[in-house]
């Protein structure tokens, strides 16, 4: 049997989709809350026999730091995939990132070494790989930059440091390090927020760029990584290297949206950042902008998927095709 953490995010839901259809055994855990309805959604996207797979998953309540709760979600596991995580760019999230992504990693690591788990797919991510630039191609031998990173960055950075810790105390462990991740579904945070701000017509753009990936992919990547026999090593997932423009600008198209046409410039940063920062000293509202994101929206990070590519023989899908179908789904929900 197959344990996922993170099933009710982007690509849990995808991965638990993929496992099924290719008739593997699944738990998966949910915090108390999760609206588990959004994964059988994401099941409807792709199959006409949704609600029949999704009443095959075993699902189990518990969070990745209740260590009692865990220990019951691991009798009988063969395989982990740890997908949960926190992602926040608020600088109020410092202590709640390190306590879900590092500890809670950690607890996962130490789980699978006491259970004799076979092995471990972990998701990172490129915030934890150096930049490349304009001329140069980041890869895995990248070392990750404190002084270039943000809170997320940092806290997935300690999250791999326990995974390495676990392999070298024995336990079999396959990281990969995805880009922007593109799939439908999840319109409130991580590349949600790109259709939501198309949505909107803004004629702006971050001058910057980064990789991206559809949510297939990661997950395909993941699956064949698990049944090979590849093990302690890390891998970037990156499509395509794009600026922000490049990406918003099909968004808005297939959204039947004005075109992003003029460049956000630094100061226009600077000067939302200030206003961000006076809301939330007086309102308390979570900070959207900070020096970090600003830097992250003007830099361009291009990576290479050379070494995935070259281990597995790894054939990416095109991004537009999957932007399209995410804009058509995000049509049907938001109109």
């Amino acid at each position: 049997m197959v344990l996922i953490t993170g099933g009710t995010g982007l690509v849990g839901s995808h991965l638990l989709l993929h496992l099924l259809e290719k008739g593997v055994v699944v738990r998966a855990i949910h915090r108390p809350g999760s609206d588990l309805r959004a994964v059988q959604k994401i099941f409807s996207y792709y199959t006409e026999n949704a609600s029949e797979l999704f009443q095959s998953l075993e699902w189990m309540e518990a969070d990745i730091n209740d260590i009692p709760a865990m220990e019951t979600a691991f009798k009988g596991i063969d395989e982990v995939y740890h997908a949960a995580a926190l992602i926040s760019f608020d600088p109020q999230d410092q202590d709640r990132l390190m306590k879900v992504n590092a500890e809670g990693t950690a607890n996962i690591v130490n789980l699978c070494l006491a259970n004799n788990i076979k092995k471990l797919c972990f998701v990172s991510s490129i915030a934890t790989i150096g930049n490349g630039n304009y001329n140069t191609l980041a890869n895995e031998e990248d070392p990750f930059l404190d002084q270039d990173a943000n809170d997320y960055g940092r806290s997935k950075y300690a999250a791999e440091l326990e995974v390495w810790r676990g392999s070298v105390e024995g336990l079999s462990v396959v990281i990969i390090n995805p880009g922007i991740i593109l799939g439908p579904g999840f319109w409130k945070g991580g590349s949600g927020n790109l259709f939501r701000i198309a949505n909107k017509g803004y004629r702006h753009y971050p001058t910057g760029g980064t990789g991206f990936v559809t949510v297939n992919d990661v997950v395909r990547a993941m699956v064949k990584l698990m049944e090979s026999k590849i093990t302690n090593e890390r891998f970037l997932m990156v499509s395509e290297n794009l600026g922000y423009q490049q990406i918003l600008a099909p968004i808005a198209k297939y959204l039947e949206k004005k075109e992003p046409a003029k460049p956000l410039l630094p100061w226009h940063l600077k000067v939302f950042c200030f206003f961000d920062w006076l809301a939330h000293a007086i309102s308390g509202k979570k900070r959207k902008l900070t020096k970090e994101g600003i830097r992250s929206l003007t830099r361009t990070a291009r990576y290479s998927n050379a070494k995935i590519v070259g281990e597995l023989a790894f054939d990416f899908e095109p991004i537009f095709p999957t932007v399209e179908f995410c804009c058509s789904r995000f049509r049907e929900e938001n109109p």
